[in-house]
């Protein structure tokens, strides 16, 4: 199972971006659990700087914007 996180303040960015990740995991029928992390201090533990930031198991791939449905896609197909 892909442990997806996504890591924002709250914002609206960041909301949609969980949201729009968890429909693609289901779409897709992907086995995957995503969760919201918004305390700053598990943040910059990830070292990041921007948000919403994804982190799939572990590793940081994406921050600074929304992803793109294609950029969400290749994730899940890995």
């Amino acid at each position: 199972m892909k442990n997806i996180i996504v890591l924002g303040s709250g914002c609206t960015k960041c909301v949609k971006t969980a949201e729009l990740i968890a429909q693609m995991v289901e779409e897709a029928g992907v086995d995957a659990r995503v969760t919201k992390e918004t305390n700053p201090e598990v943040i910059m533990g990830y070292g990041v700087m921007s948000t919403p930031a994804v982190v799939i198991d572990e590793q940081v791939v994406h921050s600074g914007s929304m992803p793109q449905k294609e950029q969400i896609a290749a994730w899940l197909a890995q």
